[in-house]
């Protein structure tokens, strides 16, 4: 079963059409990064699969459930590209709530924030206030909500935005990390480079449609960077 799915999937708002008869599916254990210009339709795909939105047409499918359904959230962990983190919450407070929320309590939850919170390199600001913390160390407390519960899927939109070189590697390190432990990794992303290390597959969509998806030596073509392919899909 695929741990994500888009089946003739379009998506308006009043007249623009923002998807337009995408079909794309990622099967469990992959890691896709999902390319386009700006306006290309990426954002939209997250929501539908997160379920706050729902598609004008075709299906959306996680893990075979629709993603408007609790149980098919469940496991699911997202990084949004616009972090609104309450600015007065301590960072242990603000993950606890998050580990309840996943179904986390008591000790175990106490010892899941623990751990993410080691990974991500923010032990040592566990008391701080979130409005406190600089824009890369709120980055890192998006992965570090985003890791909670151990999830199954991951939904990364702009995930290295904000951090500073030593941020990104260490980002690269826990997706790889995630991957491991048989994660499946959606990183929506402007930054090709780290697209081509963190992820064995990729879509690009230009004007809401999906313009080349495959597994990343498929897509990429003898000579070509990433970056090439891109530019030529895109430009077709």
């Amino acid at each position: 079963m695929a741990a994500l799915e888009l089946v003739g999937v379009g998506k308006r708002y009043g007249a623009r059409h923002a998807l337009r008869d995408v079909d794309l599916a990622l099967p469990e254990g992959g890691a896709l990064g999902l390319l386009g210009p700006n306006g290309a339709g990426k954002t939209t795909a997250l929501r539908l699969l997160l379920g706050f939105a729902r598609p004008t047409r075709g299906t959306v499918r996680l893990a075979g459930l629709d993603p408007g359904r609790p149980a098919a959230r469940r496991g699911v962990g997202y990084l949004p590209e616009r972090l609104a983190l309450p600015a007065r919450a301590r960072l242990r407070g603000f993950l606890r709530l998050h580990a309840a929320l996943a179904g986390l309590a008591g000790a175990d939850a106490d010892q899941e924030v623990d751990e993410v919170l080691e990974l991500t390199g923010l032990r040592e600001r566990a008391r701080d206030r979130l409005g406190e913390l600089s824009k890369g160390l709120r980055q890192r407390a998006g992965f570090a909500q985003a890791f909670l519960a151990r999830p199954r899927l991951l939904l990364l939109d702009e995930p290295t935005s904000g951090l500073d070189p030593l941020g990104v590697r260490d980002a690269r390190g826990w997706i790889a990390a995630q991957r491991a432990r048989g994660c499946t990794v959606l990183v929506s992303s402007h930054v090709l480079s780290e697209v081509e290390r963190t992820c064995d597959r990729v879509a690009v969509l230009h004007e809401g449609r999906v313009v080349g998806s495959g597994p990343l030596e498929q897509v990429v073509g003898p000579g070509e960077s990433l970056e090439d392919a891109f530019v030529r899909l895109v430009r077709g």
